[in-house]
């Protein structure tokens, strides 16, 4: 597998003097499966457009393009990149997009699909050139042909929101954004007038048992990507019930699960350069990780597993 990251910014495309390092567009990300000729992309953030002039560029010379979008969920910085994918605009061109749907009784078409109506934006979806499917993800385990294996997990974010496992060849790429732990929801302070003890004990039980489920999850991948916006302080600033995570949290939970290598993603949009070379300097540095790599995941970086 060839992973390249497109967009690794988080909520809002940020671009500017401030970002250039690590980049300023939302989610995106290649994979490539060299030997059996496969593309996959996970999420179509701002970042999607430039890995769609690329593929215009390098793919199409070659013949129709052929991909697969899977997308995490369906806020608007993971899916707003969607219309300026230049592929869906050529003949010949084959989609398939994949995603959870949970609001209301809109399907995956309509949410993604949707974008493309004059309310919007000027072109419409029935003017595309490209065949385009769209298919509902839940959670499971699903054989993707040629050798791929893909595992779907349920996260922690206000909106049905996907974590990917794909494996192949004995190597493992594993995403979890967007996500935060999973925490006690019941009052647990007794002294509270609505306090229920058997709720606040089943609220603190079930989230102990998904904490270990996405661990299980996760574990002895050769490369997680991990959704990381916040430090602990500034989520206990009033970010807890947001859907992201925070360094002290994900990186021990990567190290004692044997994760080989950890990209930091979803990156704040208020977080200049600068203050991830800061950070950097915290949670990445070798001689506090064991055995597994950390690095902030930049546009234009490229891992090989």
């Amino acid at each position: 597998m060839k992973i390249k990251f497109w967009g690794v910014r988080g909520s809002i495309p940020c671009p500017g003097p401030l970002t250039m390092k690590y980049g300023g567009n939302t989610p995106c990300l290649e994979v490539r499966f060299p030997d059996i000729n496969r593309l996959i992309i996970i999420d179509a953030g701002s970042g999607i457009r430039e890995l769609g002039n690329f593929m215009m560029q390098h793919d199409l010379p070659k013949g129709p393009i052929q991909t697969e979008i899977f997308l995490s969920h369906t806020h608007w910085d993971h899916i707003m990149g969607f219309p300026f994918f230049t592929p869906i605009y050529i003949p010949g061109s084959k989609l398939k997009v994949y995603g959870p749907v949970s609001y209301e009784q809109d399907t995956l078409e309509k949410i993604v699909g949707g974008q493309l109506t004059y309310r919007y934006f000027p072109i419409r979806g029935e003017e595309l050139g490209a065949s385009i499917t769209y298919i509902d993800l839940k959670e499971g385990e699903f054989d993707l042909g040629d050798g791929i294996r893909l595992t779907t997990k349920y996260l922690n974010h206000p909106i049905l929101c996907l974590g990917y496992r794909f494996e192949y060849q004995g190597k493992v790429l594993c995403t979890a954004y967007d996500t935060e732990p999973f925490r006690n929801l019941f009052i647990t302070d007794p002294a509270h007038p609505s306090y229920d003890e058997a709720m606040a004990r089943e609220g603190e039980l079930v989230a102990r048992e998904q904490n270990e489920v996405l661990e299980k999850f996760i574990a002895g991948a050769d490369l997680l990507i991990h959704d990381c916006q916040y430090t602990k302080a500034e989520y206990e600033t009033g970010k807890a019930g947001w859907g992201h995570s925070y360094f002290e949290y994900v990186c021990p939970m990567a190290i004692r699960n044997k994760v080989k290598s950890l990209a930091l993603f979803h990156h704040e949009p208020m977080r200049t350069d600068k203050h991830i070379d800061e950070l950097t300097k915290i949670h990445c540095q070798s001689n506090h990780n064991g055995a597994t790599e950390i690095f902030f995941a930049r546009e234009g970086m490229e891992v090989t597993l």
